[in-house]
């Protein structure tokens, strides 16, 4: 879910399904004959294999290969591709979250991508720049995330919605009571908390002047971050949080609470629309608050890719499954069965899309919204900004001493495991 990251309507490449023959890497006669009778394998994530079910049916008749789908929750395939990649077990495309790209790139377990520049286009800035590394291309995206506001319209109206989070700090004053709460968050957890701390000026790592990323610059205990988590203690010192979402069983309570009943809006993403639907729950989607400085909360900008693994024997062919399956045409497809919204541009503004109030409430986030950082010594913020936070939130700490702490152990991390950059 860490992956926890703008979309416009510019049409790239043909306003026509996108096929591998139009803007695909071209193909000889040789080599498609080549790939005759060839096997490839897919790890697809839990439950998303019906998204690509039809695109592989036409990739494998065109190609006469068989695609092999094999679903595995996307967060954890790089880590199953460390053993199996070597073993000659693993895939030959896979899926993964865009904040890990960096790690799987510096470890060699992704093949750099070749394709040109108007299928790369084809998709919002945000999410191709996620697959970069070094100026590189290791992957396509296929979808994006972000967090979002979910509220129980029997709770409260569109109209009555509190419009920053301020207003829902004062709402949850009058209707929280210990069993019942008004808005609920993870901000103990800095994937929830970067929203507030950002927008007042915190941030994870700085950016040099070619817009990469500077890992000795950590903004997660400047003026503005600190400032964020005062006010994210608030919520916790003034009881409007139950204890129970604090810590890793955090997520249960949260989303248990809200499909209870028991809570009046809560921030989490779309990951959630179809549990929450099953569940019975009348509820509405929208972007987060505002803050009191007049702007929008934040969120990361989470982004799924397909990859090629670097230990893929059919590489090329793996390459242009890739590229097949996150076209425009097939990105459609895949929206329609599994609801995540896609990344190309140009499906922004597509009707069938925009009728969802996930996807709208997702685009619009979208706008106030940065990537989560896809280099390695991402690794090393996760941890210690957790705990800080957490200590934040039970009190045990005040959020400058706390976040000091955080983003010494996160220096000091990246210079062990990470000297030379």
């Amino acid at each position: 879910m860490k992956m926890a990251k703008k979309y416009s309507a510019l049409m790239v490449c043909a306003a026509v399904s996108l096929s591998l023959a139009a803007c695909g890497p071209k193909e000889s006669s040789s080599a498609k004959s080549s790939s005759k009778g060839s096997e490839l394998v897919v790890w697809e994530d839990k439950e998303k294999s019906i998204g690509i079910k039809d695109a592989v049916a036409a990739f494998e008749k065109e190609h006469d290969v068989k695609v092999k789908v094999v679903e595995k929750p996307y967060a954890k395939q790089i880590e199953d591709l460390r053993m199996d990649g070597p073993a000659g077990t693993g895939p030959d495309v896979l899926t993964m979250p865009g904040d890990q790209i960096g790690t799987a790139v510096t470890e060699g377990l992704l093949k750099e991508l070749h394709v040109e520049k108007n299928v790369q286009s084809l998709y919002t800035d945000a999410s191709i720049q996620s697959q970069m590394v070094d100026q590189k291309l290791y992957g396509l995206p296929k979808a994006v995330e972000t967090t979002v506001l979910f509220y129980n319209k029997d709770l409260i109206s569109e109209k009555e919605l509190p419009q920053t989070l301020e207003e829902w700090y004062d709402y949850s004053k009058k209707t929280a009571d210990g069993s019942k709460f008004g808005f609920l968050a993870l901000f103990d957890q800095i994937y929830y908390a970067e929203s507030v701390m950002s927008g007042y000026g915190g941030y994870i790592f700085g950016k040099d002047k070619d817009g990469s990323y500077n890992p000795s610059d950590i903004g997660i205990n400047n003026e503005g971050a600190v400032k964020g988590a005062a006010l994210i203690q608030k919520f916790y010192k003034g009881g409007l949080f139950p204890a129970g979402i604090i810590g890793e069983q955090g997520i249960n309570v949260l989303e248990s609470l809200f499909t209870e009943g028991k809570a009046a809006a809560i921030i989490s993403g779309p990951w959630n629309v179809e549990a929450f639907s099953k569940a019975g729950i009348n509820y509405g989607i929208t972007k987060l608050p505002e803050l009191e400085n007049g702007k929008n909360m934040s969120a990361f900008i989470g982004v799924k890719s397909y990859n090629v693994s670097a230990f893929s024997k059919n590489a090329e062919l793996a390459q242009e499954l890739a590229v097949f399956l996150a076209n425009e045409k097939n990105s459609k497809t895949r929206y329609e069965q599994t609801k995540e919204v896609p990344a190309v541009k140009s499906l922004a503004d597509d009707p069938a899309i925009m009728k969802s109030e996930a996807a709208r409430a997702v685009t619009e986030q979208s706008r106030f919204s940065e990537l989560t950082p896809n280099i390695p010594e991402m690794n090393e913020i996760w941890t210690p900004a957790d705990s800080a936070l957490q200590t934040v939130a039970t009190g045990k700490a005040d959020p400058e001493q706390a976040l000091d702490q955080a983003a010494e152990t996160a220096r000091g991390q990246i210079k062990a495991k990470h000297s030379g950059k």
